[in-house]
């Protein structure tokens, strides 16, 4: 193999690619677009619903009226009319529905059915706030009824937290955010994987396509071998994908910062979150800026210095594999586009089953399946990446990480023989068969 003739390659790729005006727009529009999203997603769930309710009361038991309190959504009127009016009036807009409440058997049904009648259904969270000061008012009067005052009630609580403490003395202490902080950034991790073996996979194979159906490999390939351009094209491609994941890392948390800056979040407790052990130990007393510090606080105290360069290699590791099946799948595909979709399910299959298993992994990373399907060559790239913030033992990683070359380098030869055959040929249908035969000749 011609080492030039790969750097030919690859230089033809990588500087064709970032200078499109696809790949230049893409890469700055999609940080600013999910900046956005979050800036307008948060901007609308903290919009609170401006409209009020009017409400008639109809409480036959007559234990509400100083019990049910008005908000900010709903105004209580108690009235002692009957049905059909307080119906009528409802028709004629003067409230917004009729609240009826039947009478009961005996103050102590833990069973109430009341009836809400209106033209117009309620959704799903106001439904809930209604039901809610409902329960609220009937608890107040049975709690005066049966002489319980609230001091007495809230003795009857607890608040009961786990605290992750290390057999060893000298081990990591961690807090109980500590897996909530680990399951979030290993599903991003994770995640960021799956996206990138589909996106910049799928963009291996259409380039391998588009070359084989205009005829332009033809020409290509009176210069290099091969086995040369596959690689070539392949280290192209990996090298445009990771330009692309390093401006995302540098501008997507600079864009995050100047949403909150924004929106007015206060990072003084993210910079020192100062939180005792008391208060590490109870997560319920925390304010939302202490809560947000022991967030990052956490966050900062994972081991970057080796999650960053593992996800880099995954990075690496899963895209060389992927793409390396996806180009031969290029190579194979005919006139026939549609061919593509059923040669490709052999390798979408296995990417679909790591995501199933990752988000298993978000739940017990210590699993025999996930410990298993993180040394696999075909889920390693995205199982492990999502344990990596559970540290999980070095001797997994090891193992994870050889396996991983090693099937990078059987992948990537086995895909060479296919391409190698089917590169040049035009005009055939290929089977899985015919598949097979390629991979078995020498």
């Amino acid at each position: 193999m011609n080492v030039t003739n790969v750097k030919l390659i690859l230089s033809r790729e990588y500087f064709t690619r970032i200078t499109s005006k696809s790949f230049i727009w893409g890469t700055i529009l999609t940080p600013i677009g999910i900046g956005l999203l979050m800036f307008v997603s948060g901007w609308i769930m903290t919009q609170s619903n401006s409209q009020v309710l009017k409400i008639a009361v109809l409480d036959e038991n007559h234990v509400l009226e100083h019990y049910l309190e008005d908000s900010k959504t709903f105004d209580f009127v108690f009235r002692d009319a009957p049905l059909d009016t307080l119906k009528e009036a409802t028709k004629n807009e003067e409230y917004k529905g009729v609240l009826f409440v039947p009478k009961l058997d005996s103050i102590q049904e833990s069973e109430i059915n009341t009836l809400y009648f209106t033209d117009k259904q309620m959704g799903l969270e106001t439904s809930e706030s209604l039901k809610s000061r409902i329960n609220q008012a009937f608890r107040k009067y049975k709690m005066k009824s049966f002489h319980v005052d609230q001091k007495t009630l809230e003795l009857l609580k607890s608040n009961v937290s786990i605290n992750p403490e290390p057999l060893d003395p000298n081990g990591k202490d961690r807090s109980s955010v500590t897996s909530i902080v680990s399951a979030a950034i290993g599903g991003l991790m994770g995640f960021i994987m799956y996206l990138v073996v589909f996106v910049y996979g799928m963009m291996m194979m259409r380039s391998v396509m588009e070359e084989k159906t205009n005829r332009i490999v033809e020409v290509i390939m009176s210069s290099v071998k091969p086995i040369e351009l596959m690689i070539g094209k392949i280290l192209g491609v990996g090298a445009v994908g990771l330009t692309q994941l390093a401006f995302w890392i540098i501008v997507i948390p600079i864009m995050l910062l100047v949403i909150n800056f924004v929106a007015g979040t206060d990072l003084s407790m993210m910079q020192n979150p100062a939180l005792s052990p008391e208060m590490l130990n109870h997560p319920e007393a925390l304010t939302q800026a202490e809560k947000i510090g022991q967030i990052t606080h956490e966050i900062l105290s994972l081991n970057w210095g080796l999650i960053l360069p593992l996800f880099v290699f995954y990075f690496l590791g899963g895209f060389f594999l992927y793409s390396s099946l996806f180009a031969a799948v290029g190579s194979a595909v005919g006139d026939d586009v549609g061919e593509s979709q059923s040669l490709t399910l052999p390798i979408v299959l296995p990417v679909i089953i790591a995501m199933y298993i990752m988000m298993a992994a978000l739940r017990d990373p210590n699993s025999t399946l996930v410990v298993w399907a993180s040394m696999f060559p075909l889920f390693s790239p995205i199982v492990m990446p999502a344990r990596l913030a559970y540290d999980p033992p070095m001797w997994q990683i090891g193992v994870s990480v050889v396996g991983l070359i090693l099937g990078v380098w059987f992948f990537a030869w086995l895909s060479a023989r296919i391409y190698r055959m089917g590169i040049l040929l035009y005009g055939k249908k290929i089977s899985y068969k015919e598949l097979a035969k390629w991979m078995m000749k020498g």
